[in-house]
């Protein structure tokens, strides 16, 4: 696994250290790991999102709202 260096201040260095402590987290690497697969997604939804409403735009859109659920739950499953 490949490392990387990050600097934080006082405040936030001290919520992750009260993180760990809380026994949520095993180290601030676990802590930032879940952070960016966190953001992964969000970012991931926020694509399909826009793909769905340019489809459903569309000129050729025939598109029912079980079709969008469809899709959404299909999305899910692959995640």
């Amino acid at each position: 696994m490949d490392s990387m260096n990050i600097s934080l201040p006082g405040a936030l260095k001290a919520f992750v250290e009260g993180e760990i402590a809380n026994g949520r987290y095993s180290s601030a690497s676990e802590y930032v790991r879940e952070l960016i697969r966190a953001d992964e997604k969000r970012k991931a939804r926020e694509t399909l999102e826009t793909l769905l409403l340019e489809g459903l735009a569309s000129p050729e859109a025939e598109w029912t709202r079980h079709d969008i659920d469809a899709i959404r739950a299909s999305a899910r499953v692959g995640h």
